[in-house]
């Protein structure tokens, strides 16, 4: 059992597109099978599928373009357990003017910072995704 689920989520996101995967396994949580939809809503990865309810599989399919480079360039995690950031709707960040995204916990959800900002709402920052 990891103490950071979404760090140990984008860890091994990371590993699998410097291997040069198709597709990487990870336990099952609501608040990953949220990011997973996001990462596929913006285009990111190319799908993903939930195996096995009772004790949670979430498999994501990674996204490469023609060349073999992948759609993810930096996974970076923000908020950890031992120092949580919390932003205001004024204050989310853009990541790299505009060209990637920030995950937002807020009480509406788990969002992207575009959403955030058009639902002016604030919440812990997760992580940043380029």
């Amino acid at each position: 059992m990891t103490s950071d689920p979404i760090a140990d989520m984008l860890t091994r996101i990371r590993n699998a597109i410097l291997a040069r995967h198709t597709r990487v396994e990870m336990p099952l949580s609501k608040v990953k099978a949220r990011i997973a939809e996001l990462l596929k809503e913006e285009g990111y990865i190319e799908d993903f599928s939930i195996q096995n309810e009772a004790h949670g599989t979430l498999t994501v399919l990674l996204r490469y373009g023609r060349d073999r480079a992948s759609a993810i360039v930096g996974l970076k995690r923000l908020s950890r357990p031992g120092r949580r950031v919390y932003v205001k709707h004024t204050e989310l960040p853009k990541v790299m003017a505009g060209m990637g995204i920030s995950i937002i916990s807020t009480s509406r959800g788990v969002l992207t910072n575009r959403q955030a900002e058009k639902e002016r709402v604030g919440g812990e920052l997760l992580c940043e995704v380029w």
